[in-house]
């Protein structure tokens, strides 16, 4: 179907049976509307990034174009933002087809696996810089393409088995850069599409290029000027370059630099004229002001690409109800729920508040079982993620594990967003800068003593869990033997943060040279003797290529030397979203975990 914005007019556009022809599950139109292209053979690879089969089809001939000549299995495809040009990646290499049945032009020759990626980005680089599988960014008429070459032959390699089905298990090999070690080089060229053999660098500036650093963002401003994000390793420094284009090469015009200290706009320019970045602008325009505020409660507006238009999604905890200008709303329905403040002091027996650090507000989120009484005693669930500028309480609806625990088991479920979160200020979400493991964990050990306060809660059945960042803090507070929860569930944690990716760890910790006591203080193995306390389900898949298995493998080692008694669960061939029938076989065994520990206390 396709939806005109302005009339609100909708048409058919293509048919079911179109799809089933090449067995597509996705597609893709080009700029002109003349082109469709069919996505089939979807084979995932990392958590953005895939594979597949492409057919293209001709809308106004109402058939599939039989000589299109684009491999069977590649990486990437992309229409141009005009007319019907489009490139694709293949093998790691770039390929440009002026139009939609010409000859593709073959622009990288240097692309090989695991080594050099044209097009398409490496593993930590899609994972934690992009968050895309997209290393192709067309000019605003396609007359240029700017892509992103990967140098991986200097990057350490991960490598776990996949088992299959065979006689023999087969072995994954990923480049993937552990914190302190060798990174990624990234470099970036223009091609021009009307003559592909030009190619030209986009140099990185002195102040950057002369360390380690990070290729961050790439975006065309017009045909002849990009803006480009590079970043020092450490990611305390930001420079957004400007680059114009004067025939022959990309030349470096104004420049933004951000740094802890400074934020500036400086002029290149040796005269006495002011270069500025920007334009006038209208006085600012609330989108949501006009919302019903019992609904709406929590907002995100996704602009069209020449912002004319948006769309906002609407969410909150009323039933659904729709909207005039094309908002998207969903609503929380049944059940109870209540989203508070808790304030980050103890109230102490004579009155006073002994204010814990920060003078403010943070927000917990709570999921009450139906008829709720609050002279009753429940167990709880605290429901953890933790993780730097991350947010857990909020008024968006969800139907979800703690959904189902709350409405069918009778637990409580509890979410709270401690220091290191984000969405509450700069003070809160640094406070864990440079020392992960510490105050988000204590701040949910804190929290569940405020949440006992209450009265409603059974301090003898209290639980905590969380999955990735969550299963690291989870594991971390079972391992602070506050004697606060009676069991833990850890999903693929993170055990030390040598084990985890540079880019990730290092934005938070620095390398482990020059950050060595806060690497040492903050892993899970150095607690293992405190989980004697507690029940504690560790769960890994055996194909994690984010959250390697060896995290979840050196945890397992440490209980067994402290002769802690532990369930584990491994998934085979399973990475980190535990996806297929592992999501719903652990989400079954979690919930039997839960009910021995929680819903049926243990006999004395």
């Amino acid at each position: 179907m396709l939806h005109n914005a302005e009339t609100g007019d909708f048409f058919e556009y293509i048919s079911n049976n179109t799809f089933e022809q090449v067995y597509a599950t996705d597609y893709i139109i080009s700029a002109d509307r003349k082109y469709i292209c069919f996505e089939s053979n979807y084979s995932k690879q990392w958590r953005h990034s895939f594979t597949a089969s492409y057919s293209i089809y001709d809308y106004d001939s109402s058939t599939f174009l039989k000589s299109v000549n684009i491999p069977q299995v590649v990486q990437y495809f992309a229409w141009a933002p005009t007319g019907n040009k489009l490139a694709y990646v293949w093998n790691y290499n770039i390929y440009l087809k002026p139009n939609a049945t010409a000859e593709a032009i073959q622009v990288t020759h240097n692309g090989k696996e695991n080594q050099i990626l044209n097009g398409a980005p490496d593993w930590v680089y899609e994972e934690e810089v992009f968050s895309s599988n997209e290393a192709i960014w067309w000019s605003p008429t396609g007359k240029y393409l700017a892509y992103a070459e990967f140098n991986d032959t200097g990057v350490h390699t991960i490598e776990y088995s996949l088992y299959g089905n065979g006689q023999y298990p087969s072995t994954v090999v990923v480049p993937y850069p552990k914190a302190g070690s060798t990174n990624p080089k990234a470099k970036l060229f223009v091609v021009d599409t009307i003559n592909p053999s030009r190619r030209t660098q986009v140099v990185v500036p002195d102040s950057i290029g002369a360390g380690d650093h990070y290729l961050s963002s790439v975006t065309w401003v017009t045909d002849e000027r990009i803006a480009v994000q590079w970043t020092k390793r450490k990611q305390n420094h930001v420079l957004l370059q400007i680059y114009d284009f004067d025939g022959n090469n990309w030349n470096k015009n104004q420049v933004l630099v951000t740094s802890p200290q400074t934020l500036w706009v400086r002029s290149l320019v040796d005269n006495n004229t002011q270069v500025v970045i920007g334009s006038s602008h209208s006085a600012p325009q609330c989108l949501t002001c006009g919302l019903y505020k019992d609904r709406c409660q929590y907002n995100s507006a996704y602009f069209s690409y020449d912002a004319s238009y948006y769309r906002m999604d609407c969410y909150g905890q009323s039933l659904f109800k729709p909207q005039i200008h094309y908002t998207f709303e969903m609503y929380y329905s049944g059940g109870m729920f209540s989203c508070n403040k808790l304030r980050s002091y103890f109230y102490i027996s004579n009155g006073l508040m002994f204010h814990y650090l920060l003078q403010t507000d943070l927000w917990y989120q709570m999921m009450l079982p139906p008829n709720f009484q609050k002279n009753k005693k429940y167990p709880l669930l605290i429901d953890v993620y933790g993780g730097p500028c991350s947010q857990k309480a909020d008024y968006r609806y969800r139907l979800n594990w703690g959904s189902y625990l709350s409405s069918t088991e009778g637990i409580i479920v509890a979410s709270f967003d401690g220091r290191g979160s984000g969405y509450q200020g700069d003070e809160i979400m640094h406070s864990i800068y440079q020392r992960l493991g510490t105050f988000e964990v204590e701040d949910q050990i804190t929290a569940t003593r405020k949440f006992i306060d209450m009265g409603f809660i059974d301090k003898e059945r209290i639980a905590i869990w969380g999955w990735s960042y969550g299963g690291y803090v989870t594991s971390m507070a079972l391992g602070a033997g506050s004697g606060v929860f009676k069991c833990g569930i850890a999903v693929a944690p993170v055990a030390k943060w040598e084990y985890y990716d540079s880019v990730y760890t290092e934005r938070y910790m620095s390398k482990p040279e020059e950050n060595a006591d806060s690497y040492k203080n903050s892993t899970v193995t150095s607690r293992a003797k405190n989980f004697k306390s507690a029940d504690y389900l560790l769960v890994h898949g055996t194909a994690d290529d984010n959250v390697h298995f060896q995290q979840s493998a050196q945890i397992s080692k440490a209980l067994v030397v402290q002769q802690v008694d532990f369930e584990a669960m491994w998934y085979t061939d399973r990475d980190h979203g535990l996806g297929g029938p592992a999501y719903h076989h652990l989400y079954t065994h979690m919930s039997q975990f839960l009910q021995k520990c929680l819903v049926k206390p243990k006999s004395i």
